[in-house]
């Protein structure tokens, strides 16, 4: 009886464990065994971040597109918590510095813990091991998030900081936005010139397709910037772009082909412009960023399949941002996706380079309606019944309102009634796209980030880590693990399991 008892125990905690690998799906024998296998450090790690990636987000780009995203087909799924040691409702840098370094830190801090001690990051730790180290990102390349990974500054903000690190990280390649003050124009102690100084340390700096193109094995160490950058440095969002620019998932191809050597190597790859359309609240801008997001993850895993039992993809999300729900009370239980496709361009693009040139010939609201349905699908005559692109009269009286407020260049003051309407952004551009994803069947409940929790995903060595429940925190910490770091990954094996799974035991 006695060691029945004993079997029946054993038996009950193996069925635990497996049923706690939730979000597993068959990718083969050989994927499979890429993840079982516990006792080897991955050679080559991905880590993905899509700012501003919640779950709302990817099941948006889901249903959008008609297509299951590559981030959710991958074997392993778990669910991350996102709060910073002094906010319930994270930010970039504290939410990005706890991915980077495996613990909390104060909103605004960057690569330091709350005490302002500096922290070692994964990249940090890649290069320690002989690794190569590629930093992308859709925004500027000294944002919060990949600055996370190279700088140690008390706050975001110092950028020249910032760029002087960058240009003294020794990190490999460099893709995506450009740099907001390497003159140091806006630091109280400047350093001298940044790019001067990454180009003395051996980086070279292009910024053309042909150049980006051109790049072989023996580029060395470089630093690629997309030639038009919209808006604060950043590249422009994925429905915007022209043949010239050059795409996330271009530069994530680049960056495996140049960092790939017999020692490995460790590439962050950020979505940023995902987090930058939801503040906005562009339904659209969001769902296009997240697709090319996603295409990035495709080259990753394209990659994997050609190295599997060495090869560690993850993909999480910073923090939720907008309040994105998929569902608004004017629809009901209806969806109505491919409305979306008849926005034309993003926000961006609309209150930058649209709305300016009308505003310069002082143009009526008669004559902007049909700029308006020309850019946003949005009609002012017709049945309403029939067509849901046409607007109720309620809509047009809102819209109105909102191009009289854009033509005076009014702007919302926090915490009046107004604010609610259009934020911090061009009242008639984001009215626009709220009655258009409202339409669609969404709707969103704030222009800053939100503390929901985030997914994360993974594939490859020792995958399974991140099914379950856990903190932001405990992503590097199974990374240092995995990639061999342990010294610096004090943590214990049951809280990868989650709570859930631990309260079976």
């Amino acid at each position: 009886m006695v060691k029945f008892q004993k079997m029946l125990i054993v038996m009950l905690v193996l069925t635990s464990l497996l049923a706690c690998r939730r979000g597993e799906k068959s990718f083969g024998a050989q994927e499979q065994e890429g993840i079982k296998k516990r006792e080897q450090t991955a050679k080559y790690v991905f880590l993905f971040i899509g700012d501003g990636l919640g779950i709302p987000q990817r099941v948006a780009a889901e249903q959008y597109s008609g297509r299951e995203l590559v981030m959710n087909t991958l074997p392993a799924q778990g669910v991350t918590t996102t709060q910073a040691n002094d906010r319930f409702i994270t930010g970039s840098a504290a939410a990005a510095t706890a991915i980077a370094s495996g613990k909390k830190t104060n909103i605004g801090f960057i690569g330091m813990d709350a005490n302002l001690k500096p922290m070692k990051t994964l990249a940090e730790m890649a290069k320690e091991q002989g690794k190569r180290v590629g930093i992308i990102s859709t925004v500027s390349i000294d944002h919060a998030t990949p600055a996370a990974f190279y700088a140690h500054v008390p706050s975001r903000k110092m950028y020249h900081e910032i760029d002087h690190a960058l240009a003294e990280s020794g990190f490999d390649f460099f893709g995506g936005g450009g740099l907001l003050d390497p003159s140091g124009k806006k630091s109280k102690a400047p350093l001298g010139d940044a790019i001067a100084k990454a180009k003395t340390n051996g980086y070279t700096f292009i910024d053309t397709r042909e150049e980006f193109e051109s790049l072989g094995k023996n580029a060395g160490k470089v630093v690629v910037e997309n030639q038009w950058l919209q808006d604060d440095q950043a590249m422009p969002y994925s429905m915007d772009m022209t043949r010239a620019d050059i795409t996330l998932p271009e530069l994530t191809a680049k960056a495996t082909e140049l960092l790939d050597n017999s020692n490995g190597f460790f590439l962050m790859v950020e979505g940023g412009k995902i987090d930058w359309a939801c503040h906005a609240n562009d339904g659209m801008a969001s769902i296009k960023n997240t697709l090319s997001f996603d295409e990035s993850i495709q080259v990753a895993l394209d990659f994997y399949k050609k190295h599997p039992e060495q090869t560690l993809i993850v993909v999480t999300g910073d923090h939720e941002c907008g309040g994105l729900t998929l569902g608004f009370a004017g629809t009901q239980y209806a969806s109505f996706f491919d409305i979306l496709k008849n926005q034309k361009v993003s926000f961006q693009k609309f209150q930058d380079e649209i709305l300016p040139k009308f505003k310069v010939k002082s143009g009526t609201f008669a004559q902007m309606q049909p700029i308006i349905e020309q850019n946003f699908g949005l009609k002012f005559t017709g049945d309403s019944k029939k067509n849901l692109l046409v607007l109720a009269d309620y809509e047009k009286e809102a819209i109105s309102k909102a191009f009289n407020r854009s033509m005076k260049n009014e702007k919302t003051k926090s915490g009046t009634a107004d604010y609610i309407l259009y934020g911090d952004y061009d009242p008639l551009t984001v009215t626009l796209t709220h009655i258009l994803n409202n339409k669609a069947g969404l709707a969103w409940t704030s222009y800053k980030h939100t503390g929901v929790p985030v997914n994360t995903s993974a594939i490859g060595v020792d995958a399974s880590e991140f099914n379950g429940y856990y903190d932001n925190t405990d992503i590097a910490l199974k990374i240092m693990k995995i990639m061999g770091a342990e010294n610096r990954a004090k943590y214990s094996a049951i809280s990868t399991l989650g709570s859930n799974c631990v309260a079976q035991f």
